[in-house]
Protein backbone atom coordinates (compact mmCIF):
# COMPACT_ATOMS: atom_id res chain seq x y z
CA UNK A 1 0.00 0.00 0.00
CA UNK A 2 1.12 3.56 -0.56
CA UNK A 3 1.82 6.24 1.52
CA UNK A 4 -1.81 7.59 0.45
CA UNK A 5 -3.43 4.91 2.00
CA UNK A 6 -5.06 6.58 5.27
CA UNK A 7 -6.54 9.10 2.29
CA UNK A 8 -8.19 6.20 0.40
CA UNK A 9 -9.51 4.04 3.18
CA UNK A 10 -10.79 7.30 4.72
CA UNK A 11 -12.25 8.38 0.98
CA UNK A 12 -13.65 4.40 0.69
CA UNK A 13 -14.92 4.23 4.27
CA UNK A 14 -17.18 7.43 3.33
CA UNK A 15 -18.52 5.82 -0.09
CA UNK A 16 -19.60 2.78 2.01
CA UNK A 17 -21.29 4.65 4.52
CA UNK A 18 -23.23 6.78 2.37
CA UNK A 19 -24.26 4.08 -0.06
CA UNK A 20 -25.38 1.93 3.36
CA UNK A 21 -27.13 5.13 4.49
CA UNK A 22 -28.61 5.44 1.12
CA UNK A 23 -30.13 1.77 1.09
CA UNK A 24 -31.56 2.44 4.96
CA UNK A 25 -33.52 5.20 3.79
CA UNK A 26 -34.45 4.83 0.38
CA UNK A 27 -35.13 0.95 0.75
CA UNK A 28 -35.70 0.32 4.49
CA UNK A 29 -32.90 -2.57 4.47
CA UNK A 30 -30.99 -3.08 7.14
CA UNK A 31 -27.42 -4.31 7.45
CA UNK A 32 -28.76 -8.18 6.96
CA UNK A 33 -30.63 -7.55 4.36
CA UNK A 34 -27.37 -5.29 2.47
CA UNK A 35 -25.36 -8.15 3.12
CA UNK A 36 -28.37 -10.11 1.53
CA UNK A 37 -28.44 -8.43 -1.79
CA UNK A 38 -25.42 -8.31 -2.36
CA UNK A 39 -23.39 -11.25 -1.27
CA UNK A 40 -20.90 -9.64 0.86
CA UNK A 41 -20.83 -10.64 4.19
CA UNK A 42 -21.77 -8.05 7.34
CA UNK A 43 -18.25 -8.40 8.51
CA UNK A 44 -16.55 -6.97 5.50
CA UNK A 45 -19.05 -4.43 4.47
CA UNK A 46 -18.41 -3.15 9.14
CA UNK A 47 -14.27 -3.75 8.55
CA UNK A 48 -14.66 -1.21 4.99
CA UNK A 49 -16.75 0.99 7.06
CA UNK A 50 -14.32 1.37 9.83
CA UNK A 51 -10.92 1.65 7.33
CA UNK A 52 -10.15 -1.28 9.16
CA UNK A 53 -8.40 -3.68 5.90
CA UNK A 54 -4.49 -4.13 5.79
CA UNK A 55 -4.62 -4.94 2.08
CA UNK A 56 -7.22 -3.44 -0.62
CA UNK A 57 -10.60 -5.11 -1.30
CA UNK A 58 -10.90 -7.46 -3.53
CA UNK A 59 -12.40 -6.25 -7.04
CA UNK A 60 -15.22 -8.99 -7.05
CA UNK A 61 -16.26 -8.08 -3.74
CA UNK A 62 -16.61 -4.61 -4.70
CA UNK A 63 -18.16 -5.04 -7.55
CA UNK A 64 -20.62 -7.00 -6.16
CA UNK A 65 -21.54 -4.61 -3.27
CA UNK A 66 -21.87 -1.59 -5.73
CA UNK A 67 -24.52 -4.02 -8.27
CA UNK A 68 -26.50 -5.09 -5.06
CA UNK A 69 -27.08 -1.52 -4.16
CA UNK A 70 -27.26 -0.21 -8.39
CA UNK A 71 -24.25 2.03 -8.04
CA UNK A 72 -21.80 2.42 -10.34
CA UNK A 73 -18.58 0.56 -9.04
CA UNK A 74 -16.59 2.93 -11.19
CA UNK A 75 -17.18 5.51 -8.20
CA UNK A 76 -15.68 2.83 -5.33
CA UNK A 77 -12.84 1.98 -7.45
CA UNK A 78 -11.85 6.21 -7.38
CA UNK A 79 -12.89 6.06 -3.63
CA UNK A 80 -10.35 3.59 -3.73
CA UNK A 81 -7.91 5.68 -6.07
CA UNK A 82 -7.62 2.44 -8.74
CA UNK A 83 -6.20 3.12 -11.96
CA UNK A 84 -8.76 5.71 -13.58
CA UNK A 85 -6.38 5.84 -17.05
CA UNK A 86 -7.48 1.56 -17.29
CA UNK A 87 -9.98 1.59 -20.07
CA UNK A 88 -13.64 0.81 -18.37
CA UNK A 89 -14.63 -2.67 -19.04
CA UNK A 90 -17.16 -2.62 -22.03
CA UNK A 91 -20.91 -3.84 -20.41
CA UNK A 92 -22.40 -6.79 -22.38
CA UNK A 93 -25.53 -5.52 -24.48
CA UNK A 94 -28.50 -5.67 -21.99
CA UNK A 95 -31.32 -8.46 -22.83
CA UNK A 96 -34.35 -6.94 -24.51
CA UNK A 97 -36.70 -5.59 -22.01
CA UNK A 98 -39.79 -6.25 -21.49
CA UNK A 99 -42.59 -3.34 -22.50
CA UNK A 100 -44.15 -3.49 -19.09
CA UNK A 101 -40.60 -3.22 -16.65
CA UNK A 102 -40.15 -0.46 -18.57
CA UNK A 103 -42.88 1.45 -18.01
CA UNK A 104 -42.23 0.52 -14.19
CA UNK A 105 -38.88 2.06 -14.40
CA UNK A 106 -40.40 5.02 -16.22
CA UNK A 107 -42.77 5.89 -13.21
CA UNK A 108 -40.08 5.28 -10.86
CA UNK A 109 -38.03 7.73 -12.46
CA UNK A 110 -41.04 10.73 -12.66
CA UNK A 111 -41.18 13.40 -10.70
CA UNK A 112 -44.99 13.67 -11.36
CA UNK A 113 -45.37 10.23 -9.87
CA UNK A 114 -46.17 10.49 -6.06
CA UNK A 115 -44.01 8.78 -3.62
CA UNK A 116 -46.60 6.60 -1.82
CA UNK A 117 -47.19 5.14 -5.40
CA UNK A 118 -43.41 4.41 -5.70
CA UNK A 119 -42.87 2.96 -2.61
CA UNK A 120 -45.49 0.16 -3.88
CA UNK A 121 -43.85 -0.63 -6.86
CA UNK A 122 -40.51 -0.83 -5.28
CA UNK A 123 -41.80 -3.45 -2.48
CA UNK A 124 -44.34 -5.24 -5.60
CA UNK A 125 -40.81 -5.63 -7.35
CA UNK A 126 -39.40 -6.83 -4.88
CA UNK A 127 -41.62 -9.50 -3.21
CA UNK A 128 -41.93 -10.59 -7.13
CA UNK A 129 -38.07 -10.82 -7.49
CA UNK A 130 -37.27 -12.53 -3.88
CA UNK A 131 -40.67 -14.95 -3.69
CA UNK A 132 -39.74 -18.71 -3.68
CA UNK A 133 -40.13 -20.30 -7.03
CA UNK A 134 -42.22 -23.83 -6.80
CA UNK A 135 -41.20 -26.64 -7.56
CA UNK A 136 -41.74 -27.85 -11.22
CA UNK A 137 -43.90 -30.07 -10.48
CA UNK A 138 -46.44 -28.15 -9.07
CA UNK A 139 -45.97 -25.69 -11.66
CA UNK A 140 -47.25 -28.13 -14.32
CA UNK A 141 -50.21 -29.65 -12.55
CA UNK A 142 -51.07 -25.83 -11.87
CA UNK A 143 -51.00 -24.91 -15.88
CA UNK A 144 -52.86 -28.91 -16.85
CA UNK A 145 -55.38 -27.22 -14.31
CA UNK A 146 -55.55 -23.73 -15.82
Amino acid sequence: MTETAPARKIAFASFVRRALDDARAMRAWTGTEVSRRTGVSRQTINRWVRGDWASDPEVERVVAFCEGLGLNPAAAFAALGWDRAAAPRTAATPPPMDPDVEALLRRLVDPAVSEAEKFHIRETIRYLAYRPTLPADVRKRDERAG
